[in-house]
């Protein structure tokens, strides 16, 4: 393809980092990931006040490609909790962003794309879209520090459920639970994100910064090192059956038979 997996455009004082494999759900293929790496180095380098992240097509991002690796290739050497963590690292960036960060979500965010989510500062849902964090219904421990995330969102009884079930849930109901701070039509999305990036825009930026930095005192590093704990037992559940056959049963559309081993 001549078109990049994910690109970066400006209007005024917005960076739009938009991740553009449609066609595969942008997913997290190694394409991607490089990308999207290289796209945060662009707009940390700008004088950007505010970013907005979003997808092209019916999807956010639907997390692992899981025709291809679920893990990166990380050298011979590396242990398999470092491929895990670094399927995951490009991702991480966002937060090194010192401006604020929108999730325009324009579709479905599953797994590690609901993860993307969760890293920004705030998040316009599509109201019927579908969100969540599925590891468990793959036979997966979760990672992208969504285990550290989530219960800071949503307190400690919402995030258990969400992550022991791993049932998917519409944008309307994260609203609800507070963890989207809007859920509305797919068609305006854009609109409503574009609306609440500007309006930060046109704040003083120091402010917005520093401001930014009060809220966020400590996370990225907490973030890190929850993402790195969970590579560990996300590495383990990679070498089951049962994490075969969940991803069988994902791809034949078909319910799991998981028999704990």
């Amino acid at each position: 393809m001549t078109r990049p997996a994910v690109y970066v455009e400006r209007e005024a004082d917005l960076a739009i980092l938009t991740l553009d494999r449609p066609e595969n759900r942008n997913s997290m293929t190694p394409e991607l990931l490089d990308a999207f790496s290289l796209a945060i180095d662009q707009v940390r380098a700008s004088d950007a006040r505010c970013v907005i992240i979003t997808g092209h097509g019916p999807s956010f991002c639907g997390g692992a490609d899981f025709r291809a690796a679920v893990q990166r290739e990380a050298g011979p050497d590396r242990l398999a909790a470092e491929r895990s963590f670094a399927m995951y690292e490009p991702f991480l960036k966002v937060l090194d962003l010192e401006v604020p960060v929108i999730a325009a979500m324009n579709g479905h965010a599953v797994g590690g794309g609901f993860g993307l989510s969760l890293l920004c500062d705030l998040r316009v849902a599509c109201a019927n879209a579908r969100h969540g964090a599925n590891f468990t219904r793959l036979g997966l421990h979760p990672g992208l520090g969504i285990s550290w995330l989530l219960p800071r969102l949503v307190g400690v009884p919402r995030a258990t459920e969400l992550l022991l079930t791993g049932r998917l849930f519409s944008g309307t109901e994260g609203e609800a639970l507070g963890l989207f701070h809007r859920a509305v039509a797919a068609d305006e999305v854009r609109s409503v994100a574009w609306q609440l990036a500007r309006d930060i825009a046109a704040n003083a930026p120091i402010a917005v910064r520093l401001t930014k930095r009060a809220l966020q005192q400590g996370v990225a590093a907490q973030v890190r090192d929850a993402a790195r704990q969970e590579s560990f037992m996300q590495a383990a559940t990679l070498d089951t059956d049962d994490v075969r056959e969940g991803v069988a049963a994902l791809l034949e559309k078909r319910p799991p038979v998981f028999r704990g081993r």
